[in-house]
């Protein structure tokens, strides 16, 4: 079992300062935080250790990329035992970027990128023709107001 989930207010001042930049440097966030870099670098390995941190990311722009058209989607199973085996084939299809097993209308609720329209019928295509799903609900993002990182606030009881 992983160590009790416990931070204190430097490490809440790191998480901050490394959550709205992932490349600043350990030295830059010593200074800040009136410790040594060494500090700061065991602080973040403990972080990571606990699970708090997962790994650093380089995350692409989708429209950059060329995937303007994003979707959600709702997906009815046949039968709810089919829920891994119709996981498995959507981790195959790689404009999927999120997949959450949900409560409510939906059995699964997955994030699609798509280059257009066209693109996006394609993949529904694809998703019609896995074994289990018996349909699909599509809801296409306009735009996206924000995207962040949990808030960072002091361990409560």
């Amino acid at each position: 079992m992983a160590e009790k989930f416990q931070i204190d207010s430097l490490d809440r001042k790191i998480l901050t300062m490394i959550c709205a930049n992932a490349r600043v440097p350990y030295l830059e966030v010593a200074r800040e935080c009136g410790i040594s870099g060494a500090a700061v670098h065991q602080r973040i390995q403990r972080l990571n250790r606990l699970g708090i941190v997962k790994g650093s990311e380089f995350i692409l722009d989708p429209k950059i990329m060329g995937y303007h058209t994003c979707a959600f989607m709702g997906i009815f199973l046949e039968r709810a035992g089919l829920f891994k085996s119709v996981v498995e084939q959507l981790d195959k299809i790689a404009e999927i970027t999120e997949c959450h097993y949900t409560t409510g209308n939906y059995s699964i609720f997955i994030k699609v990128y798509a280059y257009d329209n066209e693109h996006l019928k394609r993949i529904l295509d694809k998703l019609q023709s896995i074994h289990g799903i018996a349909r699909t609900e599509t809801l296409i993002s306009l735009e996206q107001s924000f995207n962040r990182q949990i808030p960072i606030y002091r361990e409560h009881n």
